[in-house]
């Protein structure tokens, strides 16, 4: 069975990231390296490598791995980095594999943050819009990846916090699930 694992791990990255001008070999080292089926329920590591979302808690998902992948290297992560990472167990495992500090926040809250401030935030869950608070954690220069969504498909994002403000660009499209309470608020117009 870990043989069976280990196999599909290294198809994963070949078949799912690699093809998805993921470039950045510390991305498949990190993925190669890491055994995913340790992120998901008992009795599941059968999903842990097929390409779409997991369930690992009421509500949250690992995301695809190809889209893992392309919002950590659209993060760029650099060794001594500090990064955040939010409702993302298997995220924040390869940016710390790849040698940054990483402070998981996956409880009841994921917007009651400390007052730290990270060079990196990373979300495995959609939302609407991130919230100011991911924002306001951002260190000069630092960035935020997640996924938007507010509809059928989602965008993957990258934020970036500049001298004059946050900027934000469009990355790939993506369809993972939203985290509950991060939907979009939709008001009432006459």
């Amino acid at each position: 069975m870990m043989a069976d694992l280990a196999a599909a791990r290294l198809n994963m990255v070949e078949s799912q990231v690699r093809t998805q001008d993921v470039t950045d070999v510390r991305i498949h080292d990190a993925m190669r390296a890491l055994p995913r089926e340790q992120f998901v329920p008992e009795g599941r590591g059968y999903l842990a490598y097929a390409d779409t979302e997991v369930e690992y808690a009421p509500g949250r998902y690992l995301l695809k791995p190809r889209d893992v992948a392309k919002l950590v290297q659209a993060l760029r992560p650099m060794p001594g980095e500090r990064a955040l990472a939010v409702a993302a167990p298997y995220a924040g495992a390869v940016i710390e594999a790849m040698g940054v500090a990483v402070t998981r926040l996956d409880g009841e809250d994921l917007t009651a943050l400390d007052g730290q401030k990270y060079d990196l935030i990373i979300c495995e869950g959609a939302v609407a819009r991130p919230p100011q608070a991911w924002l306001s954690a951002l260190e000069q220069g630092g960035r935020l990846a997640v996924i938007e969504r507010d509809g059928p498909v989602g965008k993957g994002c990258l934020y970036m916090m500049a001298e004059d403000g946050v900027g934000r660009r469009e990355l790939f499209d993506a369809t993972p699930p939203v985290l509950p309470g991060f939907e979009a608020q939709h008001g009432f117009a006459f």
